[in-house]
């Protein structure tokens, strides 16, 4: 076991500030920006700190840390409820068909509506894990970590689960979505919307855009090219979510055109199947890897260790154990790998 997920603290700003650096924008909710990440520490250090388990404006960030360096290597971050504070907005892509017996034809047609259908739910995002770092499953325990913490703390999360995918956009920072539909009515580039929005959100493009729909046969092919694809780098992770359930339902980002995951969140298959049990042993053994977790809030800790169910409880091998600070006779969450 070289891996674990655990709370982020101030601790972890310079860590954090070297990746968001190395993003190559585009990523709202981590910007290269240390005066804003030490206030989403600061958010998060309150949310893990708030006692009653009620759904609320939550913002949990967490690090990833390889236990043989000593060193971060990846974070993530969970919304309870977004637009809480102020409205989260999205593209729907609606499509109809005219018909005109005359001409003997019909015509299907695209729109895209600015709508705030996902109010009230819960968001997995702001995922980064270093290049260095991208095997032995260190992605998965990155993702899926937070799952795990949604089931310990479920009445913190709303019912509906989504995850923006970072849209398109070349090694010079060019988004072809914003070039050609959003940023037609701001007279910015890309990099620089990027970067205020990383700074203040994103309400300035719902205060400025057209309320009314947009059609796309209105739209450059370039754009219409891009809606709902994901970032070449975030395919991996659309791969990950679609298999714990998410879907693409025709949702977008306003700035990038990326495509927006939606699930059930009781119906995230890592949330659905796993399972607490007792620790009644921590010894080497022979069972399937596993998703194990332990804490409560800020003192959660996960890590993949080998499972053995026996009777009265789970053995879990002593890397693992030692990973999530672990003792016998306490409840444990865990789902095989």
């Amino acid at each position: 076991m070289t891996h674990v997920l655990r709370a982020a603290s101030q601790s972890d700003l310079s860590a954090i500030y070297e990746m968001a650096k190395s993003t190559g924008g585009g990523f709202t909710n981590l910007p290269a920006d240390r005066a804003k990440l030490a206030n989403k520490l600061e958010i998060a250090a309150a949310s893990f700190a708030r006692a009653p388990d009620t759904l609320a404006d939550d913002r949990y960030m967490f690090v990833l840390e390889n236990t043989e360096t000593g060193k971060v290597r990846g974070t993530c971050q969970i919304f309870s409820c977004i637009g809480a504070d102020r409205p989260h907005y999205s593209y729907r892509i609606d499509a109809f068909t005219h018909y005109s017996s005359e001409f003997g034809r019909a015509m299907r047609c695209e729109m895209l509506t600015m709508v705030t259908d996902h109010n009230g739910s819960s968001e997995v995002g702001g995922l980064f894990l270093h290049p260095t770092e991208r095997s032995a499953g260190a992605g998965s325990l990155l993702a899926r970590s937070r799952y795990l913490f949604m089931a310990m703390h479920r009445p913190r999360f709303a019912d509906r689960t989504l995850a923006e995918l970072r849209g398109v956009i070349d090694d010079f920072g060019i988004s072809p979505f914003w070039d050609g539909v959003t940023g037609r009515f701001f007279g910015m580039t890309f990099r620089e919307a990027d970067e205020f929005k990383a700074l203040h959100g994103a309400q300035f493009i719902a205060d400025l855009m057209p309320k009314h729909p947009i059609y796309t046969a209105m739209m450059p092919e370039s754009a219409i090219a891009v809606m709902g694809v994901a970032h070449p780098s975030g395919r991996a992770a659309q791969r990950m979510l679609e298999k714990e359930g998410f879907a693409y339902r025709n949702y977008i980002d306003v700035f990038d055109g990326g495509p927006t995951m939606v699930c059930a969140t009781d119906d995230i298959a890592t949330i659905r199947y796993a399972r607490q049990d007792a620790l009644i042993s921590i010894a080497d053994n022979d069972g399937p890897q596993s998703l194990v977790a332990r804490g409560r809030l800020g003192g959660f800790r996960a890590a993949y260790g080998r499972v053995t169910m026996a009777e009265g409880g789970i053995i879990l091998d002593p890397a693992a154990a030692e990973a999530v600070r672990a003792t016998a006779g306490e409840r444990l969450t865990h789902i095989p790998h």
